[in-house]
């Protein structure tokens, strides 16, 4: 029979085993996880596309076109790139915990995930308008923190879609073609920016609506599903709200190693991705405005080597059942590229180093995916334990581009020339530090 990609969900209410599951997680809420499913290959063709749309419209920003504006307003102080991109993580990083529990419990006729991808997507999409119009470098901030709680949120309500609906034969593929559209997205998106790149507001707004528009469609042609008989089995309270940012290590050491592993590699990732733009404007000795071009060669190379750095380790992971070993090969394929690109003088060298490391995050990201979906403590709870899991990445979001600035100028005299070999390999150690952790601690995944 040809498989029927809608989603209709009866929840029913808990057994006495899922109660007492439920009661010793350390989170309030308690609600019944929906049935696994395999998906057929339309809802996967319309999640790839949801995800390549929410990365469009936030790495886009992230990549190119706020460094764009920051060197408008407040030209050669490249370090408060950093300060606006790592106070809007962090803020996003203190709410996302309760909008995850907010989704798990949400009653809608439109699902629990539905209305967080479009309320989401169109917040972000509003935000990216005052962003491009802002006068001054706190408006553009502040703008920005509207936006990334927006896009993330969208983005976050997508995987959670993913741990709702996606059973364990299929999440290194699904896993590693989503990844795929995530690092294709930013690459195209630079081009894009850069063929409007006349108008500042087209560059933010065209990302922007395409990656909303592409958001939105995916819960209006592949419905979640009516959740207005979810299950409750105990209200909020503040107890939990507060439990709800953290987890027991020591009753789930899987879930905790998994979640330093890859807090240690996203924090190398992020050290050697935040001043990109800065980075090969310094490198090839371009005005800043000129890289967009190169960056968008660079990166449309590296398309090719990340899918298939995401696709192999993703469809491989899933016909061998081995997880953590294609974790460990994506990060010391990733030291291989942070060192190419430290001592990197011309543009072969940057090519080079550059598709090692996406390369690289394709096969880390797709995997270690996978791998979070199972070792999460409790299914029912996904929105809340995806949320965590994201602090893991969220937080080095924030934190590397704080101290990014002072690992370039650390020995550097007034107006010399910033130090991005040292960034880049600190960057490779804890990548490779990352990727140990994740191979060697787990024990519960191959």
């Amino acid at each position: 029979m040809p498989h029927d990609d809608r989603d209709v969900r009866v929840v029913l209410p808990l057994s006495t085993a899922s109660r007492q599951e439920i009661d010793q997680a350390p989170a309030a809420p308690e609600v019944e996880a929906p049935p696994l499913q395999k998906v057929g290959r339309g809802y996967l063709v319309w999640l790839m596309i949801a995800s390549f749309g929410g990365s469009l419209a936030l790495m886009v920003p992230l990549a190119y076109s706020l460094a764009v504006r920051i060197d408008d307003l407040a030209p050669g102080h490249e370090e408060r790139l950093g300060y606006v991109t790592g106070s809007a993580q962090f803020v996003y990083l203190v709410l996302s915990p309760l909008i995850g529990l907010w989704s798990d419990r949400t009653r809608s006729r439109l699902g629990r995930r539905t209305p967080f991808m479009i309320g989401g997507a169109l917040l972000g999409a509003t935000a990216l308008v005052g962003v491009a119009l802002a006068p001054s470098v706190l408006l553009l901030g502040l703008a920005w923190v509207v936006g990334m709680i927006g896009w993330a949120t969208a983005g976050q309500a997508i995987q959670n879609v993913q741990a709702d609906r996606v059973p364990e034969e299929q999440r290194g593929r699904i896993s590693a073609l989503t990844s795929v559209m995530t690092q294709i997205a930013p690459v195209l998106g630079i081009g894009l920016a850069y063929a409007v790149a006349s108008s500042t507001f087209l560059v933010f707004l065209v990302p922007g609506v395409l990656g909303a528009a592409m958001v939105v469609l995916f819960p209006v042609l592949k419905p979640e599903g009516d959740s207005r008989a979810l299950v409750h089995s105990s209200g909020v309270t503040l107890k939990g709200m507060v439990a709800s940012y953290g987890f027991n290590p020591r009753k789930y050491p899987d879930f905790g190693w998994n979640w330093l592993g890859r807090f240690v590699f996203f924090m190398g990732l992020y050290f050697n991705t935040t001043f990109g733009t800065f980075f090969y404007a310094q490198r090839l000795e371009l005005p800043v405005k000129e890289v967009a071009g190169i960056v968008a060669v660079i990166g449309t190379i590296g398309v090719v080597a990340a899918a298939g750095g995401a696709i192999g380790g993703g469809f491989l992971s899933d016909k061998l059942g081995r997880r953590k070993l294609f974790a460990l090969i994506g990060s010391t394929v990733f030291v291989a590229g942070a060192v190419t690109e430290a001592f990197a003088r011309s543009l072969p060298q940057l090519v080079v180093g550059a598709v090692l490391m996406q390369f690289a995050i394709a096969v880390f990201s797709a995997v270690d995916q996978a791998i979070v979906f199972a070792v999460l403590p409790d299914r029912a709870q996904a929105g809340r334990y995806l949320a965590v899991v994201g602090f893991a990445q969220k937080i080095p979001s924030a934190v590397a581009p704080l101290i990014a600035p002072l690992v370039i100028t650390l020995g550097v005299s007034a107006g010399g020339e910033k130090n991005y070999t040292q960034l880049y390999l600190l960057g490779a150690v804890l990548a490779l530090v990352g990727g140990l952790i994740v191979k060697f601690k787990i024990r519960s995944v191959r």
